[in-house]
């Protein structure tokens, strides 16, 4: 049973990469309805510790509830950009793997009342968390038309940025902006009638950039990932799940300057820097579902899986 959560993506990739039955200590950093940290538990020897983070109190609750027949699982509210002191908490000094499953979970998109579906009329929210302050509603309503343009173009790819934004800035010049089925309205008559008719939903790419500015999904991201390698024992395995080309390419350039962290200029006869390689790169492409799991699980299909070891030095 997924308690209302998704399946979880790509979990036999997972599994294969990060090993739990090697045994140790592992962090599923976002935890979700708990599917992966399920299947990490069930591979798990006796001895082992899994830490399962997420930073809304729903996916605390489902999780522990579906696991509870597991011992060796512990549930920490909090976010996974903060992984160090929060496993600090517990003694924890290190992990032999860790999964990071990035994005906004189904659970959140398929409960209309959290506010982060266009296709469902709800107050406009999207907050992971919901104890912070920060929701769709202040930015929608309340951030300058230039910054909610530069939102909606960086991290939503829009084309039509400029368009939504003066034409989201002209509706709640007149009232304001209460609910997500009135934004999406907005945003369709801000978009010409033949780019409606083609490509994904006309408020796909501007819900997605709004989410990502009220939780903060990739200021920071690069810090926390390199944070979260950091944090590996030697041969410990970190696997980061992506679903969009601006979360994927971030994880790409930290792997790749993890792998390769020399930053002499390439004309210099021997390495001066004194940055040894520490890790090593374990997808050279990223590893995409098949066709069998995209068949039953279609939100598997802009999922991107990659990896990186800690080499034993």
């Amino acid at each position: 049973m997924e308690s209302g959560y998704h399946v979880p993506i790509m979990l036999p990739e997972v599994l294969e990469l990060i090993k739990p039955e090697r045994g140790g200590v592992y962090i599923d950093g976002t935890l979700g309805g708990g599917g992966h940290s399920e299947g990490i538990l069930a591979r798990l020897p006796e001895g082992g510790r899994l830490y399962g983070i997420d930073r809304d109190a729903d996916a605390i609750e489902a999780a522990t509830a579906r696991l509870s027949r597991y011992p060796a699982f512990t549930a920490i509210h909090g976010n996974f950009f903060d992984m160090r002191p929060l496993l600090s908490g517990y003694g924890v000094d290190g992990a032999d793997g860790i999964l990071l499953d990035l994005g906004v979970s189904s659970h959140q998109l398929d409960d209309g009342s959290r506010g982060f579906s266009y296709t469902a009329d709800a107050r406009l929210d999207m907050r992971m968390d919901r104890s912070q302050s920060l929701s769709a509603f202040e930015v929608v309503n309340g951030y300058p038309t230039k910054r909610l343009y530069e939102i909606i173009r960086d991290y939503g790819e829009e084309r039509f940025a400029s368009r939504i934004a003066n034409a989201i800035d002209k509706a709640r010049r007149a009232s304001v902006i209460e609910t997500t089925g009135e934004l999406t309205q907005i945003i369709k008559g801000a978009i010409p009638a033949a780019a409606r008719r083609e490509g994904p939903h006309p408020a796909k790419r501007t819900f997605q950039a709004i989410r990502i500015e009220v939780n903060g999904e990739l200021a920071g991201l690069e810090k926390a990932v390199t944070d979260a390698a950091g944090f590996l024992k030697p041969g410990g395995v970190i696997a980061v799940i992506t679903f969009h080309s601006l979360e994927d390419r971030i994880v790409k350039n930290v792997f790749r300057t993890l792998d390769d962290p020399c930053i002499c200029p390439p004309s210099a006869p021997v390495c001066v820097c004194g940055r040894k390689k520490e890790h090593e790169i374990l997808t050279n492409r990223p590893i995409t579902a098949d066709e069998n799991e995209l068949a039953s699980n279609p939100r598997a299909r802009s999922a991107k899986l990659r990896a990186a070891r800690r080499l034993t030095i």
